[in-house]
């Protein structure tokens, strides 16, 4: 980027959502990369827009406290984590009071109760990602990994400090794999998951590979211990490159089958904070024997199936009908036949559903980023006892915390964040709503 001003010394106030320091400089506000609250650095600005500026650091003047030395070699480069440079107790206090804010600001709603943040591994924790893969011309080379931060561009990295082993580690390898192919400049990207079971990594081809590209992939899976699929289109091209892939499962307490699952559906990134957050969601909905609970956008049972061990029946709902088929299956397995699965679409009208005129005595929300607001109005008419809302964005959290307070009575009696994310500005939380 281009520098649009003569570097400049400001004192940082906060963090923003994104884990950027923010500075106020002639009355402009000015997001500084790198930058933490109560340090005092010279910077550059590096883009201008009307309301705020942006800029990264030049030098550190005066370091936080909380400032330690990055794990990651990559950090500051790479856009797949923010908040390396902050302790991880910080880190923690810097997302619940984003959270506090946003329930405040936006909900105009507090918690009665503040839950103790919820931590699991912070380290080769993720699981699932989504990773870039370009033939980069100049450089005469395949890339893999994150884009860089601010940027379209992939960066150049040797390993990653976040993703789940092996990934972490073969980065570099995959480079050279799909380097070695003929369709080195046809591969678009890699998906991971990583389960309990195996290693899954599907490529994205645009073009197939021909039988030496074949043999490559096939020693590859063989020396590294992982499962290659090839992706030639959509989802349901999806094919494992050495029939057949071990299933692919992961562990839940009280489910002896576990939950099995595809290469390419959702699954929580963190397993470890994933035990915990099923843990707690329990526990916040104090389920009884007789109750009946409602789960939406259940995915692959997550939720529905530790719940449906304690309570006398659980509807779960879910708009991707490959995850409602997948969900009834893990019920089978499990030996569970008190959850009925239905496939709807949750972002539309659903109050003629028979799902949604049945009442409940509990209700269980874990909605994508754009929230739950189009399903409140069923979630709210058949009165549940307690609402308990997973979110993975603290601002559509707030927006629907305020509107069943508002609009349906119910009062906000917990929250708390969970830290799903490690090392990135992600606010994951959790809420608890009872009747006022």
């Amino acid at each position: 980027m281009r520098p649009l001003t003569e570097p400049e010394t400001a004192a940082i106030t906060s963090l923003d959502h994104d884990g950027r320091g923010v500075a106020r400089i002639a009355g402009k506000t000015v997001f500084v990369a790198g930058a933490l609250p109560g340090e005092q650095v010279r910077l550059l600005r590096t883009r201008q827009r009307r309301r705020h500026d942006e800029a990264v650091v030049l030098e550190l003047l005066s370091a936080s406290p909380q400032r330690v030395t990055p794990r990651c070699r990559h950090f500051g480069n790479c856009g797949g984590c923010s908040l390396q440079h902050l302790s991880h107790e910080a880190q923690l206090e810097a997302k619940g009071r984003l959270l506090a804010e946003e329930l405040a600001r936006i909900g105009r709603v507090e918690p009665e109760t503040w839950l103790q943040p919820l931590t699991g591994p912070a380290w080769s924790y993720r699981r699932r990602a989504r990773l870039g893969c370009k033939f980069v011309e100049k450089k005469g080379r395949v890339l893999v990994g994150f884009r860089e931060r601010g940027s379209a561009f992939l960066a150049e990295l040797e390993g990653c400090e976040i993703l789940a082993e092996p990934v972490g580690r073969l980065i570099p390898r995959l480079a050279q794999l799909v380097g070695e192919l003929s369709i080195r400049k046809r591969v678009a990207q890699i998906e991971v998951a990583v389960a309990d079971t195996a290693t899954a990594l599907v490529l994205r081809v645009l073009d197939p590979p021909d039988e030496r590209d074949l043999a490559r992939l096939r020693d590859f899976e063989a020396t590294h211990a992982v499962q290659l699929y090839l992706q030639p289109g959509g989802l349901d091209t999806v094919k494992p490159l050495t029939p057949p892939a071990t299933t692919l499962s992961y562990a839940l307490p009280g489910l002896p089958a576990g939950i099995v699952f595809e290469p390419t559906d959702f699954i929580q990134v963190n397993a470890g904070l994933n035990h915990q957050m099923v843990e707690r969601a329990l526990e916040l909905l104090a389920p009884m024997p007789a109750d009946t609970a409602l789960d939406l956008f259940c995915g692959l049972g997550n939720f529905s199936l530790p719940l449906a061990r304690q309570v006398a029946r659980v509807t779960g709902i879910e708009g991707d009908a490959g995850l409602v088929a997948r969900a009834r299956a893990n019920a089978s397995r499990n030996a569970i036949h008190n959850a009925e699965f239905h496939t709807a679409d949750l972002s539309a009208d659903v109050s003629q559903a028979s799902w949604a005129r049945a009442s409940y005595d509990l209700v269980l929300l874990d909605p994508p980023r754009a929230g739950a607001r189009e399903v409140l109005p069923a979630v709210a008419a058949g009165k549940p006892r307690r609402i308990v809302y997973i979110s993975c964005h603290a601002g559509t959290l707030a927006r629907d915390a305020g509107i069943l307070g508002q609009q349906y009575g119910y009062r906000l009696v917990a929250a708390g964040i969970m830290d799903m994310f490690p090392h990135t500005s992600h606010v994951e939380s959790v809420a608890l709503l009872e009747p006022s």
